[in-house]
C-alpha cells in the first residue's frame, strides 16, 4: 500500500499556512522545486508527491535538527525529495534554477533586509517560474500587542513600550510583500490574507504555548532588560486572557512569476 503525503491535520499552524500556499501554487508533474525554511517538511512531502518521480524537490532549513527530523520521516520514500541544511539568505551560486520556489512561514525570517533577501532568492527561479511564500503578516495577534502596550503605558514603561513598537513596526505587511515583488519585476503578482484563530488557555498554558512562546511571546520578553519584571508583567497579561481573545493571526501568501526569457 502506497503512503499518502497529505498535509498533517493535527498541525494548527504550519498546515493552515501551507494550505494557503498550495492554493496559490501552480504545480505540475516533473517540476523542480526549491522549498526554503522547510522545517519538518510541511509542505515539502506533499510537494514531492505532486511533482512525482520525474520531478525534484530540494528542501533546505538552517536548523540541523529539523533536517534530521525530516530525513527520519522520509526514510527511503520519495527519493526525488532531498532535505539539506542551508541558509536561504546565503544560497550557493552553484545551485541550479528551479521551476518553483516555495517557503511556508518563511518570509519573516528574511530580516533584517527582506527586500535584498527576496532579490537574492528569485535569482534561483527559472524564467517563467513562480515563487510562493507565506508568513504571518502585520496585524497578527494585534489584540495581544494592544493589551501589552496598554499595560506598559499604564505602568510607565517607556523603554519597553518603545521596543515593542519597533518590533511591531518591523513585521512585514501584505502591501510590502506585494510592492517588493513588483519592484523585482515579477509578473502576475498576487497577495492574499486569511484569518486564523489560535486557541489557548490562561496563565501557564498561554505563557508556555508551543506556538505563541517561540514565535511571538519571546519578542515581548525581549522588550525588557529586567527579566524578573518581564516574568511578572507577562504573568499578569496571561491572567487577563479574556481581554485579548480571540487571538487572530493573518495568513499571508505572496506569489509572483518571473518573466519568460525573450
Amino acid at each position: 500500500m502506497s503512503l499518502s503525503w497529505s498535509l498533517p491535520k493535527n498541525d494548527p499552524w504550519s498546515t493552515p499556512f501551507a494550505e494557503v500556499l498550495l492554493e496559490h501554487l501552480d504545480i505540475f508533474p516533473g517540476a523542480t522545486i526549491l522549498d526554503i525554511a522547510s522545517g519538518g517538511g510541511i509542505p515539502a512531502f506533499n510537494l514531492a508527491e505532486k511533482v512525482g518521480s520525474n520531478g525534484k524537490v530540494l528542501a533546505i532549513d538552517i536548523h540541523h535538527s529539523q533536517v534530521l527530523r525530516a530525513r527520519s520521516i522520509l526514510n527511503r520514500h520519495l527519493p526525488w525529495l532531498q532535505f539539506e541544511v542551508g541558509d536561504m539568505k546565503n544560497l550557493p551560486p552553484t545551485l541550479p534554477k528551479f521551476d518553483r520556489i516555495t517557503g511556508n512561514l518563511s518570509f519573516m525570517f528574511f530580516r533584517p533586509n527582506r527586500y535584498e533577501a527576496l532579490k537574492q532568492l528569485v535569482q534561483f527561479l527559472k524564467p517563467g517560474g513562480q515563487i510562493v511564500l507565506t508568513f504571518p503578516s502585520l496585524g497578527t495577534f494585534d489584540s495581544l500587542w494592544k493589551r501589552i502596550d496598554d499595560e506598559m503605558k499604564l505602568r510607565g514603561l517607556i523603554k519597553e513600550r518603545k521596543a515593542l513598537a519597533e518590533y511591531i513596526e518591523e513585521r512585514p505587511s501584505a502591501n510590502q510583500a506585494k510592492e517588493w515583488l513588483q519592484e523585482l519585476g515579477m509578473e502576475k503578482v498576487a497577495v492574499s490574507e486569511r484569518p486564523l484563530e489560535i486557541q489557548s488557555g490562561p496563565s501557564r498554558e498561554f505563557l508556555e504555548h508551543p506556538l505563541l512562546r517561540g514565535g511571538f511571546l519571546d519578542d515581548a520578553y525581549e522588550c525588557f532588560e529586567d527579566q524578573a519584571l518581564a516574568d511578572e508583567f507577562m504573568t499578569a497579561i496571561s491572567n487577563d486572557l479574556p481581554s485579548f481573545v480571540p487571538l487572530i493571526a493573518q495568513r499571508c501568501a505572496m506569489s509572483g512569476w518571473k518573466p519568460k526569457a525573450i
